[in-house]
């Protein structure tokens, strides 16, 4: 698939780790996901505004690749409301936390299995389709049936089952998905005694601060397993698709592959993050990687108005194999452009193929990722500031972003 300024993967493995940014590679998630993707080809195209290396840790399947980071499927379901979207600011001080029992006990019953259903390519055409992955949710509007959940986990997907903590098992649709951020909202029918979750304030998360973290590690034999930490580290980058479109939430929280697309709570009781990926590297413990929800509303809020979400582009494609070759050469490291859009953004500013993006505005570029994640800072129609090489020369221009959907 090609994507507006980012690789795309479907699956991720970590290769290597920096105190800031995490480089890591495609895998599948757990015991029965999906196949490991496939690796990317010595040229390969990756449309440069929006498409993401997503990271992977919904299934459950495990992937063979060390090191990589697991797509952590999870039932989280959390707490009480049943209006839409029940919005809480952060607590201060004063405000009541709750015991790990008692966040359990409200937040529960509003976590999800989500099962992955398909057809293998070389089954007869009658064929039955078979649980290749699975990971978890949690219901954000109990009254109309929404649950939030990875894109990762139901990737592919020719059926959806849902699990609730009440035993029941139903069938549920994809209202909208995007792998640019890896998320998906679904829904179910049945809304009876559904619960919904209490949305925090992830802006005013820090360094420290006590979570739990709800899902199904392993699928349905652990579902609404429990596990206790802190946010270890907040603005981290993982060079994976969906989530190098955001500075995640770092935590020693449990995560395992099932986890995926769980919710990570505050001790007020309120969904604080998305869990997402796991740094799954011998000698490395207690670094899993959560999706900030105040960034993902607005996505997710887009694909349950309209079933797609869009976002900022220069609409241009990128090759990150010229950075392998940069390396070995003492060139600067960039985004190289391999196509340009005629009459785009990038086209318009005089972007060709050949340069190599370096900076948008004062940021540093020094992949795809990098380029995909400093977009998304921004709005459509935002001006920024372009620094490119051509040809050993650095050059500066002007671009307005354009846009680029999630069925793009």
């Amino acid at each position: 698939m090609e994507n507006d300024i980012g690789l795309t993967q479907n699956d991720h493995t970590i290769l290597s780790e920096n105190t800031d940014d995490i480089n890591p590679e495609i895998n599948s998630s757990t015991p029965q996901q999906q196949p490991s993707q496939r690796k990317p080809k010595m040229k390969f195209v990756a449309t440069a505004s929006l498409c993401l290396i997503s990271a992977v840790i919904g299934g459950l399947t495990t992937v063979a690749v060390v090191p990589y980071i697991y797509p952590t499927s999870t039932l989280s379901q959390m707490q009480t409301s049943n209006s839409s979207f029940a919005q809480v600011s952060n607590p201060t001080a004063t405000e009541t936390t709750y015991p790990v029992a008692q966040i359990a006990k409200n937040v529960g019953p509003a976590v999800v299995g989500v099962s992955n259903f398909q057809t293998g390519r070389n089954s007869p055409g009658n064929a039955a389709a078979q649980e290749v992955g699975s990971g978890s949710g949690f219901i954000v509007d109990a009254q109309k049936g929404y649950i939030v959940t990875n894109n990762h986990v139901i990737d592919g997907a020719q059926k959806i089952s849902v699990s609730l903590s009440d035993g029941r098992i139903l069938d549920a649709k994809i209202i909208g998905a995007d792998p640019r951020t890896d998320l998906a909202v679904l829904q179910i029918s049945d809304t009876k005694n559904l619960t919904a979750v209490k949305i925090g304030d992830s802006s005013k998360i820090e360094v420290g601060q006590s979570v739990v973290a709800i899902g199904n590690p392993g699928g349905t034999e652990f579902a609404r397993s429990v596990t206790t930490g802190v946010i270890s580290a907040t603005n981290r980058t993982l060079d994976i698709q969906g989530e190098a479109s955001f500075d995640l939430l770092q935590t020693d929280a449990a995560i395992n592959p099932g986890n995926s697309g769980g919710p990570l709570v505050d001790y007020q009781g309120q969904v604080i993050g998305i869990n997402s990926a796991k740094y799954a590297v011998t000698g490395f413990e207690g670094m899993g990687f959560s999706i900030p929800i105040s960034d993902a509303m607005p996505t997710i809020q887009q694909l349950i108005a309209t079933g797609v979400a869009k976002h900022p582009a220069l609409l241009v494609s990128t090759d990150d194999q010229y950075n392998t070759y940069a390396k070995s050469n003492s060139l600067p490291l960039g985004a190289y452009i391999s196509a340009v859009t005629p009459s785009g953004p990038a086209a318009k500013a005089g972007i060709i193929k050949g340069d190599v993006i370096t900076k948008i505005n004062d940021a540093e570029v020094k992949n795809s990722s990098n380029l995909i994640h400093e977009l998304y800072k921004y709005n459509v129609g935002d001006r920024i500031t372009i620094t490119y090489i051509r040809n050993g020369q650095s050059n500066k221009v002007q671009a307005t972003l354009g846009e680029i959907s999630s069925t793009q």
